[in-house]
C-alpha cells in the first residue's frame, strides 16, 4: 500500500473534476491512512457488514482523502475514483453513506461526525468508532455537547482525530476561535487526550493502538496541502483545483518523497 499513490489520487481527483478542498484532504491523508493501515478492523470481506469497526470522516468536504484510502486498502473499486463529482458519477463531491459501501457517515455540514459517532460507538460497544474532524469544524457547539456526552456514558470505543491544519473557510483557525487550546478543553471533558503530528505514521499509529478507559482525543497538528510544496500552507488550495501542470508538479514531488523514505 502506498500514501503517495492516496494523495495523488486526491490530486487527480480533484484535476479532472475541477473540485475543490484539494489542500483540506491532504492534510487528512496521513491520519486516514494510517487508521485503515494499522487501526480499523476493516477489509474487503466485512466491508459490507454492520458489525465492524466504523470510520467517520467528519470534515465531509475533504471526501477525496476517504475513496482514495478506501480504493488504496481494495475497499473500493479503483476505477470508482475516475468518476468522482462528475455526471453519471458514483462518487459525489461530500459523503453520502449510500453512495457505495466503506463511507460510514454522510458528511458535509460541519459538526455532526462526533455526534454519529458516539451513537455508533453506543449501539455497538465492541466494536471501534474513528472519527477526524476538522480544527475549523471544532467550533460548532454540536462537538461539545457531543464530547460531554461520550465522557459521561464513558465511551471508551470512540476515538476522535482532530486535523488541526489552522486554516478554514476564512482565514487562520486561530484568528477566528484559537485552537491551542485544544488538547486541555477534552481533557476538561473527561477525555484521554493526546497531542501529536499529523503527518508522523508511527505515532498517529502508536496513539490510535493505546488502551483507552475513556473516549479518546488525538489533537493532531498537520500542513493543509502536505505533500506538496505550492499548496502548503496556502488557504487558496482550500478553493482551487489543480491544473495540468500543477497535477504533474505534485505527483512529481509525491514520488519523489517517497522514493527517498525507502532509502
Amino acid at each position: 500500500m502506498s500514501l503517495a499513490t492516496v494523495k495523488k489520487n486526491i490530486l487527480r481527483m480533484a484535476h479532472y473534476s475541477y473540485a475543490s478542498h484539494v489542500g483540506s484532504a491532504l492534510s487528512a491523508a496521513d491520519i486516514l491512512y494510517t487508521i485503515y493501515a494499522k487501526a480499523a478492523d476493516i477489509t474487503p470481506e466485512n466491508i459490507n457488514s454492520a458489525d465492524r469497526d466504523k470510520v467517520i470522516l467528519s470534515k465531509g468536504h475533504a471526501s477525496t482523502a476517504l475513496y482514495a484510502t478506501l480504493a488504496e486498502f481494495n475497499l473500493l473499486p479503483k476505477e470508482y475514483l475516475d468518476r468522482y463529482y462528475i455526471d453519471g458519477g458514483v462518487l459525489p463531491g461530500h459523503l453520502d453513506k449510500d453512495s457505495v459501501p466503506g463511507v460510514d457517515a454522510s458528511a458535509g455540514s460541519l459538526g455532526h461526525g462526533l455526534s454519529l459517532g458516539l451513537g455508533m460507538a453506543l449501539a455497538k460497544p465492541q466494536y471501534k468508532v474513528f472519527v477526524v474532524q476538522g480544527d475549523g469544524e471544532s467550533e460548532e457547539g454540536s462537538v461539545w455537547e457531543a464530547a460531554a456526552l461520550a465522557s459521561a456514558l464513558k465511551a471508551k470505543n470512540l476515538t476522535l482525530i482532530v486535523d488541526v491544519n489552522n486554516l478554514q473557510g476564512f482565514g487562520r483557525t486561530n484568528d477566528i476561535i484559537p485552537v491551542d487550546s485544544f488538547a486541555a478543553k477534552f481533557k476538561a471533558f473527561g477525555w484521554e487526550t493526546y497531542s501529536a503530528d499529523g503527518h508522523d505514521l508511527k505515532q498517529l499509529e502508536e496513539l490510535l493502538k493505546k488502551p483507552q478507559n475513556a473516549p479518546k482525543a488525538i489533537i493532531a497538528k498537520t500542513v493543509k496541502g502536505h505533500g506538496v510544496s505550492y499548496m502548503e500552507d496556502e488557504l487558496k488550495w482550500h478553493y482551487k483545483s489543480p491544473n495540468a501542470e500543477e497535477l504533474a508538479q505534485g505527483c512529481l514531488e509525491l514520488d519523489s518523497a517517497e522514493k527517498g523514505n525507502k532509502e
